[in-house]
């Protein structure tokens, strides 16, 4: 049998990547000392990234909401968590004039990407279970 093969072969170096980058940052910050700005933006990126995930994959407890409705609420909910870290960072660090404008955009575009993929994808997803229990009714009737 084997646990890694060509359906989760991109998700476990994923994975594993995501580890090492997070083990790494605690081994310098813990042994060297070491954390600087590259070290909070993996960390960023990170948050940023489950959090997405975390709320995209909520979705279904909202289906009695209209999808659109959903992805607008899911996109402000999301935004508004940047926007919030970028503002409580301020306090510790001086943020660059254009802070919140290069936030807004780091975070937009790779989301809209990536939601974009997730509904499509679970847009193919119901149209196969739809097909799958189309079928199973034509059995059904059958007999």
């Amino acid at each position: 049998m084997k646990l890694i093969d060509k359906s989760n072969f991109i998700s476990t170096i994923c994975v594993v990547f995501t580890c090492l980058v997070l083990g790494k940052i605690a081994i310098e910050a813990l042994f060297a000392g070491v954390f600087g700005n590259d070290q909070e933006n993996l960390l960023l990126m990170f948050l940023f990234s489950a959090l997405g995930t975390f709320v995209l994959s909520q979705h279904y407890r909202l289906e009695r909401f209209p999808l659109m409705a959903v992805m607008a609420g899911q996109y402000v909910l999301l935004v508004a968590a940047v926007m919030l870290v970028t503002w409580i960072s301020g306090f510790f660090v001086e943020l660059h004039e254009d802070a919140y404008r290069d936030m807004f955009r780091s975070f937009t575009i790779p989301y809209v990407i990536a939601a974009a993929v997730y509904y499509i994808s679970l847009y193919f997803e119901i149209k196969k279970a739809n097909r799958l229990l189309q079928e199973v009714r034509g059995t059904e009737d059958a007999k």
